[in-house]
């Protein structure tokens, strides 16, 4: 195949500029996927020691080159380092609930229990990088998954009425604590990543999950710090985020200044239409709904995606990949049905 890494593709589309070839881009893949594809038996490695530890990163990076990435996809969660998260992505009830659980939290402890939980895994992710390459992630979830992840958000939406100003402090506190969190990852780790991003749910299919208001106010002046510190790194920012979130673009181009964004579902709008919308302003990363990937043949899957480059290539920074990300369910071959549709359009072989 012809093919050599080169993740300077990857920052001109997040800057807006039309890469020398149309990158392929994910938020996540699966590990049992790439194990599914490559008959590499690796993901088990990722709870050993660091021999382990490097093992598995060797595998992942090389899934990624081997695929045609020009980066490799990696964060690690700030979730993960909350003590009592969960609420979210667990569905359990959360950790704080008053103004007495707010105050008796350990904020204070949550940006080194983030460093003791992921270091290793950006020493091993540094360690294996193939040349050429960068990473492109970093500190995983954003301000309103940490509020939810922490609150529940039923229970958020009952404090905004019950108790206003402490529904006003979460999101201040939260978004103090990641500030934290990026400053020491992007000193620490910086080096091995060209774009950064979280990923922060604000919508639904038919529109966000709080209020416009409340997100102005809210959510994107937590992210315009967080933003803002990575761009005086010289790197740019891709937000993830699901959702109808239409009546929130111009707020997040405009005032938090996100470079790029990521995620689309064809219920919503097709990849194209965002890309109509606001090619002239950012970067576009996505393209094919991952629920097409799970259900169409490869021959649909090849001329949806030829039909969805078509329509979008040349109308400034494109990176192309699923809507979503490609989880365990995802069909190897509906994945590899894109993959190699997108390496053929672009002459790797």
């Amino acid at each position: 195949m012809n093919f050599t890494p080169d993740y300077h593709n990857i920052v001109d589309a997040a800057y807006n500029r039309v890469p020398k070839r149309l990158p392929l881009y994910e938020h996540l893949v699966s590990d049992k996927i790439m194990e599914q594809i490559t008959g590499e038996q690796f993901a088990h490695l990722h709870g050993g020691d660091d021999r382990d530890l490097n093992e598995y990163f060797s595998h992942y990076c090389n899934f990624f080159k081997q695929m045609g990435y020009d980066t490799v996809s990696f964060e690690g969660c700030a979730g993960g380092a909350m003590p009592g998260s969960g609420a979210l992505g667990g569905h359990i009830k959360g950790v704080i609930s008053d103004r007495k659980s707010f105050e008796e939290y350990p904020w204070e402890s949550i940006p080194d229990r983030y460093f003791e939980l992921y270091h290793r895994d950006f020493e091993a992710l540094r360690a294996n990088m193939p040349e050429g390459m960068k990473a492109i992630g970093g500190v995983g979830n954003g301000v309103f998954e940490c509020v939810q992840d922490l609150v529940g958000y039923e229970d958020l939406c009952y404090l905004a009425v019950d108790d206003p100003d402490l529904y006003q402090e979460l999101f201040q506190k939260v978004g103090d604590t990641l500030y934290t969190i990026w400053k020491r990852f992007l000193e620490e780790y910086g080096d091995i990543y060209c774009v950064c991003r979280f990923g922060d749910d604000l919508g639904f299919k038919s529109t966000t999950l709080l209020s416009a208001d409340d997100i102005r106010q809210l959510i994107i002046p937590q992210y315009q710090k967080i933003i803002a510190l990575v761009h005086e790194h010289q790197k740019p920012f891709l937000l993830h985020s699901c959702g109808c979130i239409f009546n929130i673009m111009d707020d997040l181009i405009d005032t938090a200044k996100i470079d790029a964004k990521h995620s689309n579902e064809d219920q919503i709008a097709r990849f194209p239409v965002w890309v109509e919308r606001y090619g002239n302003k950012i970067g576009n990363f996505g393209g094919i709904d991952t629920d097409v990937l799970c259900r169409e043949t490869p021959e649909d899957i090849k001329a949806y995606v030829l039909d969805v480059i078509e329509q979008c290539i040349g109308q400034g920074g494109f990176a192309f990949g699923s809507g979503n990300s490609i989880p365990d369910y995802v069909s190897p071959t509906g994945y590899l049905a894109m993959i190699n549709t997108v390496r053929e359009y672009r002459g790797d072989f």
